[in-house]
């Protein structure tokens, strides 16, 4: 369908259930505040098992630096949660214990499976942002959102190719452990939107 064609944004009818743009806005919010906050206890998860293991120096300076960004998102979405007045999941304390456990899951599976855990969880993000760039183009307002989520997306695309680097795709079991991260990662954005 050509762009001239392409239907305009309508979250009632895009999301139903939903009767404003507003809404949504809320919903991308609360969801991004979420995963980023996820993405931070994963890397507590991972940093947990490797910060005092001397060999594991450079996987441990890479998640440290990666962990530091995913900080920086979350601060971010802190602020906006705040200052849009929005309601954070109530799931969060979950997405606390989950992410630190899966962290330190893959960890232990070694620095592979840590990469590839990186791997999946960005493919997603990646999925996830770019949906929401494209939701947001349509709107005339929410320029600051949509630009802080562009420079984000591009920021998980480098820690997913950082990890690519590192031999993500070499961990044991990659093709099943990719897809269950990313599954539980799927199911996990879809409840933070409502819950």
């Amino acid at each position: 369908m050509g762009e001239m064609n392409k239907p305009a944004f309508n979250a009632a009818a895009d999301h139903p259930g939903k009767t404003s743009t507003a809404d949504r806005i809320k919903e991308m919010i609360r969801v991004d505040h979420a995963g980023e906050y996820g993405a931070v206890r994963i890397y507590e998860g991972q940093l947990a098992i490797f910060r005092n293991l001397p060999h594991k120096k450079e996987i441990t300076e890479s998640l440290t630096r990666m962990a530091a960004e995913e900080e920086e998102h979350l601060d971010r979405f802190n602020k906006l949660v705040n200052d849009r007045q929005v309601r954070p999941t109530a799931l969060n304390p979950l997405w606390h214990l989950g992410g630190f456990a899966m962290g330190a899951a893959t960890a232990l599976m070694g620095e592979k499976a840590a990469h590839a855990c990186t791997v999946a969880v960005e493919s997603v993000i990646d999925e996830h942002y770019q949906r929401q760039i494209d939701e947001l183009s349509e709107l005339e307002t929410e320029t600051d959102l949509r630009e802080t989520i562009i420079q984000f997306r591009e920021e998980e695309l480098a820690h997913k190719q950082e990890a690519l680097e590192a031999g993500a795709e070499e961990a044991p079991g990659y093709p099943v452990l990719s897809n269950v991260i990313q599954s539980i990662c799927r199911a996990a954005i879809r409840a933070s939107e409502k819950a």
